[in-house]
């Protein structure tokens, strides 16, 4: 490729923080009007490249060069001025604003601090480039994260960028909806748009992307176009290894007659669940099916207490609970464990290191007359980091640095290092790579097999599936069948899915779990 071809030059990047070295000797070529994948597994160093690209990083060793021009003291405010913007995994949006407010923060055309009308027409305008179907007036704060990954990605076309950086944007959505942000970034390469491709969807990247970086422990192991490319061979270049992607095999289903951990009877909550009824007993994976939207998450919420039920009953462990009510303390106490769709959020304290971040929902074993036991908590952490292989494998690790699945492994480390009764997992494989991916699979088997009862909530289908032995399909707040997961597949769940919602599917064919 001549100069003149390259839309971002990156030559020989080195970055540490705290002494640990995350980037090393980084040399990529970004071409123009090109759709660039980033590969590799959590810690691999993608995210870290696209924010030294974005300016959220800077260079320790190294130089980067935007359309020929080198690039010395950068930021944020300085890529967009150059035309760059980055879609970050962990979103970067102003909860208490508006979506028009977020798509045109520090773009407003306003008077006397007040928006102009023109800037719902600029809107109206984006909309129909980004073909999302978002409400313009609505809060940050109460929309699901799919819905704010959307925002993410209007914000960055909003702002005409030239070379935009894309970190896990598919990881919240549907594939119908993946389908859509597709035939988006065709749109934009065909305007002569570079994008940087993050994702940990190989399939995604094999069928939209024009070439591929493979990253490992911080360094470029090669670049080629995707042509030729496989899933397979993807894989083992990021592992260095060649290795099978596997399902693992399930535990024994528990017998029917056997009590459950958890019933609900005809609930509804404020969150708009209606009539739900649901079982889950000892050693046996749920999973909830449906779409984005489904009301899955509101399910695990209900269960765990911090959504309250207005209708119909609730029992844990053979327990009614008072009026259909529990409270988070409660839930806990009784054994009921959480992990959130949105761990930086909702699971972990980033401004806190492992140890605590493990420690923090069973502080009582671990704590006498209010002091708590320093030599005990540092070795149950050190015990959850071998076992998880958390990296870095630091007890006073700082948590906010770490990479999605290392973080998604602290945050199921502070439910496993003392076994609940019931584990309920919000997309627990979210943004994380094909090894992180592995592990998480393998420790949501071993809970069911030490006789957990676990929920399992994923928004793909193929995980959910392949991982229940019973699975409750879901739409619009309602539970309206009950399958067996070993029989099922993606393409009955979704036919059935969209004929419940009275629509024909809008999705490519999938294959079979």
């Amino acid at each position: 490729m001549t100069g003149t071809d390259i839309a971002v030059r990156v030559r020989g990047v080195a970055k540490s923080f705290g002494g640990t070295r995350i980037l090393d000797d980084i040399t990529i070529d970004f071409k123009k009007g090109s759709v660039h994948a980033l590969v590799g597994e959590n810690g691999a160093g993608k995210s870290s490249v696209g924010k030294i690209v974005g300016g959220y990083y800077s260079a320790d060793e190294g130089t980067v060069e935007l359309f020929g021009q080198p690039v010395t003291r950068f930021s944020p405010r300085d890529a967009l001025g150059r035309g760059i913007a980055m879609i970050h995994q962990e979103l970067q949006l102003v909860p208490e604003l508006t979506v028009l407010e977020n798509v045109f923060l520090g773009l407003e055309s306003s008077t006397g601090g007040f928006l102009r009308k023109g800037d719902l027409d600029r809107f109206h305008a984006l909309e129909e480039t980004c073909d999302f179907g978002l409400d313009p007036n609505r809060r940050i704060a109460d929309m699901r994260i799919a819905e704010r990954q959307k925002v993410e990605i209007m914000r960055a076309i909003a702002r005409d960028a030239q070379v935009i950086i894309m970190d896990e944007p598919t990881s919240s959505l549907t594939e119908d909806e993946a389908d859509r942000l597709h035939q988006l970034i065709a749109r934009l390469k065909a305007r002569d748009v570079t994008v940087i491709y993050v994702s940990h969807f190989l399939d995604h990247i094999i069928a939209n992307c024009d070439r591929v970086t493979v990253m490992r422990d911080g360094k470029v192991i090669r670049t080629d176009e995707i042509a030729g490319e496989t899933k397979q061979s993807l894989v083992d270049s990021m592992l260095g290894q060649a290795s099978e992607i596997i399902w693992p095999a399930l535990p024994a289903a528990p017998a029917q007659n056997m009590p459950p951990v958890v019933e609900m009877q005809n609930v509804s909550t404020a969150t708009g669940l209606s009539d739900i009824s649901l079982k889950v007993r000892p050693g046996e994976i749920v999973g909830l099916i449906g779409l984005v939207g489904a009301g899955r998450s509101e399910v695990g919420r209900a269960l765990f207490g911090a959504d309250p039920i207005t209708e119909g009953s609730y029992a844990v462990n053979g327990q009614s609970q008072q009026n259909g009510r529990l409270s988070v303390r409660s839930a806990i106490a009784q054994g009921i464990a959480l992990v959130p769709e949105d761990r930086r959020k909702q699971g972990l304290v980033l401004t806190q290191v492992t140890r605590p971040n493990i420690s923090l929902a069973s502080l009582g074993s671990i704590a006498s007359f209010g002091f708590i036991n320093k030599a005990r908590e540092r070795e149950r952490t050190q015990r959850m980091i071998d076992h998880f292989g958390i990296v870095p494998g630091k007890v006073d690790g700082e948590v906010a640095f770490y990479s999605g699945g290392n973080q998604q492994k602290v945050l199921l480390s502070k439910w496993a290092v003392e076994k609940p009764r019931l584990l309920i997992l919000d997309e627990p494989s979210r943004g994380v790579d094909i090894g992180a991916r592995q592990r998480i699979h393998e420790f949501i088997v071993e809970m069911a097999a030490a006789g957990v009862a676990v929920l399992l909530i994923s928004s793909e289908l193929e995980e959910v599936i392949n991982l229940s032995h019973r699975g409750y399909l879901m739409n619009d707040g309602r539970i309206f069948a009950e399958a067996d997961c070993r029989t099922l597949t993606v393409e009955d769940a979704l036919n059935r899915i969209f004929q419940e919602q009275g629509s024909a599917p809008r999705i490519k064919e999938v294959p079979q779990a």
